[in-house]
């Protein structure tokens, strides 16, 4: 049991996660430690084990709350808008994945090693923030497409959530990538997250 008010407990999770995006910005997963999270905030580094038992663990606590954060543009796009034709919706979805490169660089990630080092309550919480984002995504499909059945909406649920796991590596691309594509002769073509984005949602919707 962690000892503290509600407020202190949240607020050194919240810390801790911090410290955590803080070090990603500039370093791999495989790069960032424990140690050098500990260094970051302002307790003893033991202390971060009464929150996290594993750096998996903080890195998923991340990943949820990134979630969450795409949740509430999803939600500001369902009550923000009464009526919206397919590609309307489509450059609105685009726009909040484009400000959401977070989202997007973890989902990157290795998924299986940071859900399999984390404990059953963590994962649990963290499939609830994804699990909400898919039914944000269901409600603004029945809201805006009103002509889409019930099997086509889930076919493009199991469309695009699986084509957001490519999108960073494919828009995110370093000089190192950019020199050894063109010394390997390969003509590509690169776009933004929004671009992407729209372009396989717009096929998605048949628009």
């Amino acid at each position: 049991m962690i000892k503290g008010t509600p407020e202190l407990i949240a607020g050194r999770r919240e810390e801790i996660i911090n410290a955590c995006e803080k070090l990603y910005q500039a370093k791999s997963f495989k790069e960032i430690t424990l140690k050098e999270i500990g260094n970051e905030v302002p307790f003893s580094r033991p202390t971060i084990y009464n929150y996290f038992e594993t750096k998996e663990e903080i890195f998923l606590a991340l990943f949820q709350r990134e979630y969450d954060r795409w949740n509430e543009n999803l939600t500001a796009i369902i009550n923000g808008n009464e009526q919206m034709t397919k590609a309307e919706l489509a450059k609105e979805i685009a726009a909040s994945l484009s400000g959401r490169e977070q989202l997007l660089k973890l989902l990157s990630m290795n998924n299986y090693d940071m859900e399999a080092n984390s404990r059953q309550e963590l994962l649990t919480a963290f499939k609830q923030s994804y699990g909400h984002s898919m039914h944000l995504m269901c409600m603004l499909l029945e809201k805006f497409c009103p002509d889409m059945r019930a099997a086509e909406i889930q076919n493009f649920i199991y469309t695009f959530y699986p084509f957001m796991f490519g999108i960073y590596p494919y828009t995110a691309v370093t000089e190192k990538q950019r020199t050894a594509m063109k010394e390997a002769g390969i003509n590509y073509v690169y776009q933004t997250v929004y671009e992407l984005t729209y372009s396989c949602l717009i096929r998605l919707l048949g628009e």
